[in-house]
């Protein structure tokens, strides 16, 4: 009950020291980020998105760590869902407009502006219903200057600044991550493959043992000789021929 009745009075009171980046209110909400308790986290990074909005570096040297806080625990796979949704919001609003809008309860001419303060009053109670976040955006007032004349143009228009570009310069965009080339691992070798290996390449560097080619010579011969044989049979078969014949007419001469 006390850190919510802490985390309460912090979403009251960090609304009277929005958009000015005082130092004294950041050394109060540093302590309070990490603070054992989910619920007081979450506002300690709201109320220090609202105290840095229109901020730069020149102007305030915290906002840079502030902004990698913010950064490191949206992309946190370990951090509670609470906070989480404290720093979505909170990136939010310090980039609130394109970072060209301001929280503020007053108009131009000094007078209190309601819907403002009916739309902080609302935010204030964003701890009971989160959807409540939204009516922020009723105190959010412009800071850019747009000119127009009689026919809706933009004339041509030149403005004098005494302070140095620094002074109001936009803070850098976020960078994506750069992707880090992945260096290759040579792969473990055992010494049974290795092995193998050798062997294999001992074995493809022996040549088969092959029958040495016929010469031409050697063909001529082998094919004299089956023709020979083939000679040989036929005349076998011409003297079994004549045999036969002379031993049927003798049988006829001797009937």
């Amino acid at each position: 009950r006390v850190a919510i009745t802490a985390g309460k009075q912090w979403y009251q009171r960090r609304v009277a020291i929005t958009a000015g980046g005082m130092k004294e209110a950041l050394s109060i909400l540093e302590p309070m980020i990490n603070d054992p308790v989910n619920y007081v986290r979450q506002g300690a990074l709201l109320a220090s998105a609202m105290v840095l909005v229109q901020q730069n570096d020149h102007m305030c040297p915290k906002l840079k760590t502030f902004k990698d806080l913010f950064t490191k625990t949206m992309s946190d796979k370990h951090e509670d869902v609470m906070v989480k949704f404290g720093a979505i919001l909170a990136q939010g609003i310090i980039n609130a407009g394109g970072r060209n809008c301001t929280i503020s309860m007053r108009t131009q001419y000094g007078h209190t502006n309601v819907p403002s303060v009916v739309g902080l009053l609302v935010f204030t109670h964003t701890w009971f219903w989160f959807p409540l976040a939204h009516f922020l955006c009723l105190a959010f007032q412009p800071t850019y200057l747009i000119g127009l004349n009689k026919d809706l143009k933009m004339p041509v228009m030149k403005f004098k600044s005494c302070a140095k570009p620094s002074a109001y310069a936009y803070p850098p965009l976020l960078e994506p991550p750069k992707e880090k080339e992945k260096e290759k691992v040579s792969t473990a070798i055992l010494s049974t493959t290795a092995k193998k290996a050798a062997k294999s390449k001992t074995a493809a560097a022996t040549p088969m043992e092959v029958d040495p080619p016929a010469t031409a010579a050697a063909e001529k011969k082998e094919e004299k000789k089956v023709e020979e044989k083939k000679d040989e049979k036929k005349e076998e078969k011409k003297e079994k021929g004549d045999d036969e014949k002379k031993e049927k007419k003798e049988k006829v001469s001797t009937a």
